[in-house]
């Protein structure tokens, strides 16, 4: 049975507003694995400082942590370069994302508006098929808060992401929803690198890293569950689970 999607956008309202109130005093964090995900409070301590220096006017040169909570991350630079066209350089004076599709207000933003937005960060491992992994802190826009703004539809199911190079990936709305999914602006308290995904990447958590879409430009909402993208259309699994097969459904 499909859950009521007036009730789910209910529920997304109302975490976000505690999502809200947690950031003023530290960062609601998703550990996600395989098997199960937990959500906690923390206390990001000393990842703050640089933006509150930056809100008092004071520059400061972006450091990635490299460690939190005990937990060693990850590198911006462990991440393999396997784009379908290379890196994208964006031009965030230019950039605007597009929601469209089965919306009632296709709605679109510049770069300045969405890092305006309220932001939630996440740690979460990526694997990859090709068969390397990295765990690091994501920081970025809960996709519930913009699918919010738009109104998907009742008869849209599914949600495609299209990249600046012409990549595509589609997830489903609801467990888009279920899993509150960000679209990442940082990595490890630093602004996302071109490589890494410039303006935005999807944090598709319990999925491979062919569903993590970066250089996001376009949202499009549809009703069209079995859409396949780039790489589900050439024989991996439209799923993508971690837990799951990586070849067909």
């Amino acid at each position: 049975m499909q859950p009521n999607r007036s009730t789910g956008f209910r529920r997304v309202r109302i975490g976000l507003g505690v999502v809200a109130l947690i950031v003023a005093v530290g960062v609601a964090v998703l550990v996600a694995t395989a098997d199960e995900t937990q959500v906690e409070q923390v206390d990001v301590g000393e990842y703050m400082a640089p933006i509150a220096a930056a809100e008092q006017g004071t520059p400061v040169e972006e450091v990635e942590i490299r460690e939190y909570q005990g937990e060693r991350l990850g590198s911006v630079d462990d991440f393999r370069e396997n784009s379908i066209k290379g890196v994208q350089y964006v031009d965030e004076a230019t950039y605007t994302l597009v929601l469209d599709g089965l919306v009632d207000q296709p709605t679109s933003w510049s770069y300045p508006e969405l890092l305006e937005m309220e932001h939630l960060a996440k740690l979460v491992t990526i694997h990859c098929v090709e068969g390397w992994s990295v765990k690091a802190l994501w920081e970025g826009i809960p996709l519930a808060r913009l699918l919010e703004q738009a109104g998907p539809l009742e008869e849209a199911n599914t949600v495609v992401f299209h990249a600046a190079d012409g990549y595509t990936t589609s997830l489903p709305l609801d467990f888009i929803l279920e899993r509150n999914l960000i679209i990442a602006d940082k990595i490890n308290g630093i602004t996302l690198p071109p490589k890494n995904g410039f303006p935005f990447e999807l944090v598709a958590e319990e999925k491979w890293g062919y569903k993590w879409i970066k250089w996001i430009v376009r949202i499009e909402l549809s009703d069209d569950p079995s859409y396949r993208g780039f790489w589900e259309s050439r024989g991996y699994s439209n799923n993508g689970d971690v837990d799951g097969p990586k070849f067909g459904d």
